[in-house]
């Protein structure tokens, strides 16, 4: 449901002339309210927080259709109530991508993005006053220990968060880590300025909210820092894919050549996929074991033998299918009632004007009614307008869970990833530890058939046994590795399966009760406009 955000952004874009449509009513200053904006609190209030107060509101016929009708009232207020925490920018948030089981109620971390502002990076610029960049005051309260405050405010650039999602990536390989917003170059150069901006702080804000809710990364060091470090973000930049593209290159004639110990794996780095990183020869060796996987005809040393795993993933991808499918058809339901608003009240708008063609033409009693008659058919048009303009409201708000979960997924299918990376490592030096041990059982071979030995083979025995000592204590860590994923995805699974009941549960509850307070609230529009004309329908006839 991409198209969400613009659909709730530009709900009744022409809609000027109804805007200013001024409507006789019984209300006590005897106009009718205008429209007014479906996403503004202050004119349009959202269902859950319409007043309950009726000695609040006038007792007119207009102000009337402001109110809840009771089955809106006594189910949606209460629904939301359980949903509407002071805490929802961190833990009790599960409408954020990343679903996650919600922390103790004690514990909370509230993240708000603010004040873009744009400043001037002088560093390496030639060009006099610098390139710019805009920076978003990032402020924060919580009372988790692992934070050294209560409430700070730090001022980050968006290349700070991609940092910090690069090193979530490498720390939480496994886990279901919400994806951040792209960096969106080609919508800075054609929206205005300020509405970028304000896209782009809402997304950062969304994306940290989302972090602020999972159990596990909302404690991590590399968020503390970047939410508590003043100054420049004290986590290590990732170096870009070209420049340990040509390290890479660097250093792959000495380890084909033996200058780097034939090429050995180290240990510490088996934690980390090979894709993208420096060392080239290992980035083949993977590729060639997948290949093998794949056409050798050969089963791998190690596979995947938890059964119960690849169901889920089989699952979870048909799941995404039909995700897709409700989403695409959702999003086709806000442009439907879109479409039908606005032509309520373009409708409207037109009985208003055929109102005041047979109001001034009138030489009758009875047309003077039929004007009265049509005039009532206006108002209840205009009024079903704008009930439609806030309904599509509340259905962009509690569908678009659909197009959350579908950030979700691919946050699952990274995790899933890093699951087949990590297995695909062990089973290349598991293929590498085969394939020395092979070399090794030659060579002390052929060099027991020489009397008193062969000095250049034993020196070469020696070599090989020292890269499959180094080789078996990396394949040990990539072992451990794996298993740490593996334990990962299955912790996340069960959270996962837990949240997508819950948040499913709300949006079709949420979604529900909207449609039908809102549809009773239209039949008593209606309703109303019938028994003010069964009076002259019966003169009629």
């Amino acid at each position: 449901m991409m198209g969400y955000e613009n659909q709730e952004s530009h709900l009744y874009a022409s809609k000027e002339e109804m805007e200013s449509l001024v409507l006789d009513d019984d209300s006590p200053n005897g106009t009718a309210h205008p429209f007014s904006d479906p996403l503004s609190s202050s004119s349009s209030l959202p269902f859950a927080e319409i007043p309950t107060d009726q000695s609040q509101t006038p007792n007119s016929s207009f102000n009337s259709i402001l109110e809840p009708p009771s089955y809106a009232e006594a189910i949606f207020r209460s629904f939301d109530a359980d949903h509407s925490s002071p805490q929802i920018n961190g833990a009790h948030d599960h409408s954020i991508a990343s679903p996650s089981s919600p922390p103790s109620s004690d514990d909370f971390l509230t993240i708000t993005v603010s004040d873009p502002q744009k400043e001037q990076e002088l560093s390496n610029s030639l060009v006099p006053g610098g390139t710019a960049y805009v920076t978003y005051l990032i402020t924060t309260r919580t009372n988790l220990p692992e934070f050294d405050g209560t409430e700070f405010s730090v001022r980050r650039r968006f290349r700070d968060v991609v940092t910090l999602s690069d090193r979530l990536a490498e720390s939480y390989r496994g886990f279901f880590i919400p994806l951040r917003p792209d960096k969106s170059v080609v919508e800075s150069q054609v929206m205005q300025k300020q509405e970028f901006l304000e896209q782009r702080r809402a997304a950062l804000e969304k994306y940290l909210r989302r972090l602020a809710a999972h159990p596990v990364i909302r404690r991590s060091e590399e968020l503390r820092m970047f939410l508590e470090a003043n100054g420049k973000l004290p986590l290590v930049r990732t170096t870009d894919v070209a420049s340990r593209m040509l390290d890479g290159a660097v250093q792959l004639p000495k380890q084909i050549f033996g200058e780097t110990a034939g090429g050995m794996v180290d240990a510490n780095e088996v934690a980390q996929p090979a894709k993208g990183g420096r060392d080239l020869l290992r980035i083949f060796r993977e590729l060639k074991q997948s290949v093998s996987n794949d056409w050798g005809g050969v089963k791998p040393p190690v596979v995947e033998e938890d059964k119960e795993l690849v169901e889920k993933k089989q699952k979870l991808h048909d799941f995404e299918q039909q995700l897709s499918n409700v989403s695409q058809q959702a999003e086709a339901l806000v442009k439907a009632q879109q479409d039908i608003g606005e032509t309520m009240g373009q409708m409207g708008l037109a009985f208003v004007k055929l109102t005041k063609f047979e109001t001034e033409r009138a030489v009758y009693d009875s047309q003077r009614t039929r004007a009265a008659d049509m005039k009532n058919v206006a108002t209840a048009s205009v009024k079903a307008s704008r009930l439609y303009r806030e309904l599509n409201a509340q259905t962009v708000k509690h569908l678009d869970k659909l197009h959350e979960y579908l950030g979700v997924m691919l946050a699952v299918n990274n995790a899933f990833s890093d699951r087949s990376s990590a297995l695909l490592t062990v089973q290349t030096l598991l293929s590498e530890l085969s394939s020395l041990n092979s070399r090794i059982e030659k060579l002390e071979a052929a060099a027991s058939k020489i009397f008193g030995g062969d000095r250049s083979r034993i020196r070469k025995i020696e070599e090989l046994k020292e890269t499959h000592r180094v080789t078996e204590d990396a394949k040990s860590s990539a072992v451990r590795e794996y298993e740490r994923i593996k334990e990962n995805n299955k912790n996340e699974l069960e959270r996962f399966e837990k949240e997508r009941h819950d948040d499913f549960l709300g949006m079709l509850r949420g979604f529900i009760v909207n449609q039908a307070g809102y549809a009773e609230k239209m039949a008593n529009v209606w309703k109303t406009v019938a028994e003010e004309t069964s009076g002259y329908a019966k003169h009629g006839s």
